[in-house]
């Protein structure tokens, strides 16, 4: 018969033998939600904004059309990120409690601007004009993804040279290099 002391360090010893891997595990599975919620959700879920703003609320469910916002897009290379003025033209009266507006509206009577985090960034050397797009009726969504069906934008295609390079060869448009580096 083993004595009570004997017993002790065995029940320790096994107690050990569970808890190291138990804790490697533990470890493990922290790493794993740490991972996820940094690097693979935010992508996923798209980045915060100062303000939130949903795309799908106001394509799908007010259906106003993406160049009430973004009219620079029809006539100039950029497509913009409206002025507050856009915003107050409904929000001056519409959802004036909610207060994320309550944020916007404060922004536009202190006539400080919101700064919005780009999620669409070019390089500088890089020149894209919208407006030329837009008249030959390239969808937004095959550069920026189904911006209405989005709460927060997610970048769904890196916007890189071999991409467009691609549209372009698929749509027997220019390759001249001047075209887009100027």
């Amino acid at each position: 018969m083993e004595k009570p002391s004997e017993q002790t360090s065995m029940k320790e010893k096994h107690s050990l033998r569970l808890q190291v891997p138990l804790g490697l595990l533990a470890i493990l599975f922290a790493g794993v939600l740490i991972y996820g919620f940094v690097f693979y959700a935010r992508d996923r879920i798209g980045r915060e904004q100062p303000i939130p703003f949903s795309h799908r609320v106001h394509v799908n469910d007010k259906k106003i059309s993406c160049f009430f916002c973004h009219a620079e897009a029809m006539s100039t290379a950029r497509a913009g990120v409206p002025p507050l003025e856009t915003c107050m033209l409904c929000h001056a009266r519409i959802a004036v409690a909610y207060p994320p507006i309550e944020k916007l509206r404060k922004h536009y009577f202190e006539n400080r601007p919101v700064v919005w985090t780009r999620i669409h960034i070019l390089p500088e050397f890089v020149y894209f004009d919208h407006s030329l797009h837009v008249r030959r009726q390239v969808d937004c969504s095959y550069c920026h993804g189904n911006v209405a069906q989005m709460d927060r934008v997610v970048l769904q295609q890196k916007l890189e040279m071999g991409f467009c390079v691609g549209c372009h060869k698929a749509t027997k448009t220019s390759h001249d290099c001047y075209i887009c580096h100027r």
